[in-house]
């Protein structure tokens, strides 16, 4: 086996020529009137507020939530709607978009051009932390407690914050690459009619699933947790326990397991077939990680797909020649985007 490249792996590649940025590296969403909302103190429920701002331009924000749920503070890059500042008072529907695994809440506005794609909507465009290993859920613990509880965080603590600081509507979109596609399927299946539309690029949809050939023999749920969990520091059993002993556990949150709560959810599934295709830089090695892997993600997203066709569910899926790289999972969120914009109705 290849010596893991975590940072080509989960998506940290680098990815010239994708997204444009400043000269710090920001992906600007330029427009808008340039009044800049003060969300400093604004509080959900739980007594989690925003301690931070920093606008990177007229219209991008990172915020920084002091959050109960998580135990600890966590940043969301937010880029604000086009007429935001010329609208008082107006309700704007939410796009959420999910980082990856070792990844973090600057991902997409670094490497895609979604500043881009947005720069004319009036949509409200939040892209929370969630972890570099944080698999979008409210840990276990071993049973005893919730933290850190990212669930929480993402669809409670940052939700009310963004209703009451910045007027968001109930009209939602969440998307994701790898961990993060898990993290849409997850949220949208465990919270039924939360989001109008889901999309996952290069998902991890079933973390049940009984192998990870060609990556590895075994089944998936102990690669992960032996190749990623555990050698970075964390207790493999706090995620969500034990495969076998809790597999109701890691059932209630496998979008595999959960299909069926994506009705009346428009989905858009993505993902490449472990191959080099044009995006790769040229010389990449077929044995590389993020090549062998999408093949490991292709099997599980096909599956997921014929089960959602199955019910009847209204899934769009999309495959490709390509590997587990910034380069496409950039290029399938211009794909997914009418789709989400529809759903949400963001004009």
């Amino acid at each position: 086996m290849a010596t893991l490249n975590r940072r080509r792996f989960f998506g940290v590649a680098s990815t010239a020529g994708v997204a444009v940025t400043t000269s710090q590296g920001v992906a600007v969403a330029s427009g808008g009137d340039e009044r800049k909302p003060d969300l400093i103190g604004v509080q959900a429920d739980s007594g989690a507020s925003v301690i931070a701002q920093n606008f990177l331009d007229p219209r991008t924000v990172d915020i920084t939530i002091d959050s109960v749920a998580l135990g600890h503070t966590a940043s969301v890059r937010i880029i604000l709607p086009n007429r935001f500042g010329s609208r008082a008072g107006a309700s704007w529907p939410v796009l959420y978009l999910l980082h990856g695994g070792y990844g973090d809440y600057t991902d997409w506005a670094r490497h895609s051009d979604v500043a881009r794609l947005v720069r004319k909507r009036d949509v409200l465009v939040v892209m929370p932390d969630g972890g570099a290993l944080g698999f979008y859920t409210d840990w276990w613990a071993r049973g005893a407690g919730s933290k850190p509880g990212w669930e929480t965080f993402h669809l409670v603590e940052l939700s009310q914050i963004l209703a009451r600081g910045l007027h968001a509507a109930d009209r939602r979109a969440i998307a994701g690459l790898s961990m993060g596609g898990f993290g849409a399927m997850s949220y949208a299946a465990r919270h039924p009619g939360f989001f109008r539309a889901a999309a996952s690029f290069s998902g991890t949809l079933d973390t049940l699933h009984p192998t990870a050939e060609p990556v590895s023999s075994g089944p998936f749920a102990m690669w992960l947790l032996q190749t990623h969990i555990a050698p970075n520091g964390y207790d493999a059993l706090s995620l969500f326990g034990d495969p076998t002993a809790q597999h109701a556990i890691w059932a209630a949150h496998n979008p595999a397991d959960l299909v069926k709560d994506l009705r009346g959810t428009k989905l858009f599934v993505s993902c490449g077939n472990g191959r080099i295709g044009p995006l790769d830089p040229p010389g990449t090695d077929p044995s590389d990680i993020s090549v062998r892997y999408e093949a490991v993600q292709l099997r599980q997203n096909q599956e997921f797909v014929e089960r959602a066709t199955r019910l009847g569910l209204d899934v769009t899926f999309e495959t490709c020649i390509g590997s587990h790289t910034w380069p496409y999972w950039a290029r399938e969120l211009e794909k997914a985007f009418p789709l989400l914009m529809r759903a949400i109705e963001a004009g």
